[in-house]
């Protein structure tokens, strides 16, 4: 039973987590960052990838032996689409992942990155994409919950 609710509770936290740091990096993301601003990006950004993964990891923990079991899951579309949002939200974050990891040498040497507007714009609508589609899988969560269908 414990094993159960600290997963599920782990699960939570992630998702709130990766969430929050989602929005740090979009509060953050200037044409002239400084210094300081990008080291929180890059931060943000490590915390949400490891919070990426932990949402993935309960939630495979979950599916398989805390939730209403796999047939329950597999046989839902909305699950389907739950994780595929997953899928299109972690695949969204690839570009501001490595924009940011690239700022690091710089970053090492007091230097802060230099972005053009495009790639600026670029960056904050991946992150606005990742932001709504996480915004969306508590909502499908709450239908799976429930056994509602989609179709």
């Amino acid at each position: 039973m414990w094993e159960s609710a600290i997963t599920a509770y782990l699960h939570y936290l992630s998702f709130m987590v990766a969430f929050g740091a989602l929005v740090v990096e979009s509060q953050n993301l200037s044409k002239d960052i400084s210094l300081e601003a990008a080291w929180k990006v890059v931060i943000a950004d490590a915390i949400y990838g490891l919070s990426a993964v932990t949402i993935l990891i309960t939630g495979v923990l979950r599916v398989i032996y805390f939730g209403k079991g796999t047939d329950y899951y597999l046989s839902s579309l909305v699950f389907y689409t739950k994780v595929g949002i997953f899928i299109l939200v972690s695949l969204l974050s690839l570009y501001p992942t490595f924009s940011f990891l690239s700022w690091i040498k710089n970053l090492r040497n007091n230097q802060p990155p230099q972005m053009e507007l495009p790639q600026l714009q670029r960056l904050s609508w991946l992150i606005r994409g990742e932001l709504f589609g996480f915004a969306l899988i508590p909502l499908l969560a709450a239908v799976l919950a429930r056994g509602i269908q989609l179709f």
